[in-house]
């Protein structure tokens, strides 16, 4: 129940981050539409996310190993994000990055106590790692979007983030007994709108009260 809860509350956190930027976004759009016009209103293809955040959930290893592997990636880009030129950006990078420092630990310290636990745990952790390695790679690859955002200095630089995330990555691997997968096939395409049938299942139970009550206010 204490997990559960720990869960909720990092999914609480990045929810109140995603809602800050899709204010943002719909602000610097200036075509009239919201938060939530953003968020429960555009298609699949309309999502530009890494394919990582839309892997469903198995057992505790999957949730645990995904959350890791994002948690790693989010501290280190909210870490560089506070520095740059866009003032709203650093603001929210500044509140999100002590919410983050949370969540890297949380699963930091899972991520060790099931490598090194029992058999099984071991295991399943090891599989996860396996199954969701393809889809690291995404994380680090600057679409044209995010390149100009760097060259304003907006957008931090990614191979700064993938410097440090890698070594995060090996320290706690080394402490979980977990060797890190070499030589593998990175999947890409979801930060330019291509993404697998996962999303569209999201989609449609995250979507399913604002598509089916247009207008609704919460």
């Amino acid at each position: 129940m204490e997990q559960d809860i720990a869960i909720s509350n990092i999914a609480l956190d990045l929810l109140g981050e995603s809602r800050n930027l899709f204010q943002y976004a719909a602000e610097l759009e200036g075509k009239g539409r919201t938060e939530d016009d953003l968020a429960y209103l555009r298609i699949a293809t309309e999502y530009k996310n890494p394919l990582l955040v839309e892997m469903p959930n198995g057992n505790f290893a999957d949730t645990v190993v995904r959350q890791f592997i994002f948690d790693t990636w989010h501290y280190y880009f909210l870490q560089q994000l506070r520095f740059k030129n866009d003032s709203r950006l650093t603001a929210i990078a500044e509140k999100s990055f002590k919410e983050a420092s949370y969540h890297i630990k949380w699963s930091s310290e899972w991520v060790i106590r099931l490598g090194d636990g029992t058999d099984e745990s071991k295991l399943k952790v090891e599989a996860t790692i396996k199954n969701l390695w393809p889809f690291t790679g995404e994380l680090f690859n600057m679409t044209a979007t995010e390149k100009a955002l760097f060259e304003l200095e907006i957008a931090p630089e990614a191979a700064i983030i993938q410097k440090q995330w890698d070594e995060h990555v090996a320290k706690v691997f080394e402490s979980a007994t977990l060797s890190v997968p070499q030589g593998v096939f990175m999947q890409k395409g979801g930060k330019e709108g291509r993404h697998t049938e996962e999303l569209g299942f999201l989609l449609a139970e995250l979507q399913y009260m604002q598509r089916a009550y247009p207008g609704m206010e919460w």
